[in-house]
């Protein structure tokens, strides 16, 4: 295991922005200094397929979240486009860490980011910001134990816990963890995520965090983690929860907002149905005959993985549905249809709650940190004001 959280094989690239190299989850383990989940610590977690069927694989400081009395999760989003699938898992995990076991959520909004990072105009990301909010509120966190915090709104409490960070993070593990920046704010940005990881204990006093968080933005999770390590501040490393990629609707790599086909959160159920049954890859025969003697490939079956990974709560149907496409009585075309069908029916339920909302900022007023929360992250970090 490495020496610290920030040490970097250099033979694979895992990063943020990019993934090169063909990805070993394994290999990943021993690479970055995480461990693969156990029987014991899936069933503490409360009831959930990510869990139970290995989507999230691998963690670091799992059991001192579970067995602490006051836990924080934190999993964010970049604006670059609308939300969609992969986004919702996470933040409907999140909801269900909340609900379970009380916990805090805080969302970051890194607007900041996708300036320096993608071709993307202000105006662009504003958009995609307002549209990314309200697909947030209408998880339905609850207020009382959630913040979500946009960068460039509450820079007065970002900005200054990130000068603060960005003295601990050396060129030497920027480079290790994320390569070359290609400008200044590519290299001042993991401060800036630094912030976002240990800002629930600036605000509320040392206690145990989780980062559910794809396996591909881990480096965020070591960076605050080295920081955290050198005990200028008042906080414990952040424990890390790492999810395998869900894989987009044409085959393998991860599902994403700006390239290929994505389902969105406000797609209707005929749009659904639309992508599934043109994009969605599957593990079938060439024909009908064939897939009826030699059965399909669930391994490789996108509609299937998003049963198994999020829409199919239902374990015994799940294992029907696995034996019935292995033994061929059930054919792709068939297995589309039941994919698309659980998919909207999920999202038709999260496009209520969305279309109950009123105006953006009023509602996300109850989500905002107070006053008194962002002079405790300032003074945590020792900006204090005059």
């Amino acid at each position: 295991m490495p020496a610290d959280d920030t040490q970097q094989d250099s033979t694979d690239s895992v990063t943020p922005y990019s993934v090169a190299g063909d990805l070993d989850y394994e290999r990943l383990l021993a690479q970055f200094g995480a461990d693969e989940l156990t029987d014991d610590q899936r069933r503490r977690f409360p009831d959930h397929p990510l869990v139970r069927r290995g989507s999230f694989y691998a963690g670091r400081d799992v059991d001192a979240f579970l067995d602490s009395e006051e836990q924080s999760v934190v999993t964010g989003i970049g604006p670059s486009g609308p939300m969609h699938l992969g986004h919702a898992m996470v933040f409907y995990f999140a909801k269900r860490l909340q609900d379970a076991f009380g916990a805090r959520v805080y969302v970051p909004v890194s607007d900041d980011e996708k300036f320096w990072f993608k071709d993307q105009t202000a105006a662009e990301t504003s958009e995609y910001l307002e549209s990314n909010l309200r697909d947030l509120l209408a998880v339905g966190f609850d207020p009382e134990l959630t913040r979500i915090v946009v960068d460039t709104e509450d820079a007065d409490v970002i900005y200054p816990l990130a000068t603060a960070f960005g003295r601990d993070i050396t060129n030497s593990t920027l480079e290790a963890v994320y390569g070359t920046p290609e400008n200044l704010g590519q290299g001042f940005y993991p401060a800036v995520q630094t912030a976002h990881l240990l800002l629930p204990q600036l605000v509320h006093g040392e206690h145990e965090t989780l980062v559910p968080i794809a396996v591909d933005q881990d480096p965020h999770v070591r960076v605050s983690r080295d920081v955290a390590a050198k005990a200028r501040y008042p906080a414990t490393k952040p424990g890390a929860l790492l999810m395998r990629f869900l894989p987009s609707l044409g085959g393998p790599g991860k599902m994403s907002s700006s390239e290929g086909v994505a389902i969105r959160l406000t797609d209707d159920a005929e749009t659904v149905r639309e992508k599934v049954r043109e994009h969605a890859y599957t593990g079938g025969r060439a024909s009908v005959e064939e897939h009826r003697e030699h059965g399909g490939d669930p391994d490789v079956d996108v509609p299937f993985q998003y049963l198994a990974a999020f829409f199919e709560p239902d374990d015994r149907e799940l294992a029907r549905v696995e034996r019935d496409y292995r033994n061929g009585d059930l054919l792709s075309g068939e297995l589309k249809e039941l994919a698309a069908d659980r998919i909207a029916e999920f999202l038709e339920s999260h496009q209520r709650r969305r279309n109950a909302l009123g105006d953006v900022r009023e509602e996300l007023a109850a989500y905002r940190l107070t006053d008194a929360e962002r002079e405790r992250a300032r003074d945590a970090v020792g900006f204090q004001r005059a």
